[in-house]
């Protein structure tokens, strides 16, 4: 054999190795990954049929009101929910309409055209 294909080998098996050691914490993150997207799924669902606070699409949902602040917190940031107005101490939260930073009107400045 020569160098070039000892190195070869020897990286092909080091990659073997790697894979191997990894693939317990490869199925958990994809098992993670896999719950989250199923709870924004769920709550995505739930503000389609209504608009509703924290506590609400906890209930809804059967997810912690805790993890559902955190999503609800993550889909305002990226803009696919807003909030609406407020019901006693809670903010009511809407799916928003079309991607982030769309303007309906189709003007740059939101103004109307009048032409």
């Amino acid at each position: 054999m020569s160098r070039n294909d000892e190195q070869k080998k020897a990286k092909k098996d080091a990659m073997k190795r790697l894979r191997q050691e990894r693939k317990q914490k490869i199925k958990e993150i994809a098992a993670t990954m896999k719950a989250q997207k199923e709870a924004v799924k769920a709550i995505k669902d739930q503000l389609k049929n209504d608009v509703g606070t924290v506590p609400q699409i906890a209930r809804e949902t059967g997810i912690s009101p805790d993890k559902v602040l955190w999503y609800i917190a993550a889909l305002k940031k990226y803009g696919e929910i807003s909030e609406a107005e407020k019901d006693g101490g809670y903010f009511r939260y809407i799916l928003t309409e079309g991607p982030p930073g769309e303007i309906s009107s189709g003007q740059p400045d939101g103004s109307q055209n009048t032409a």
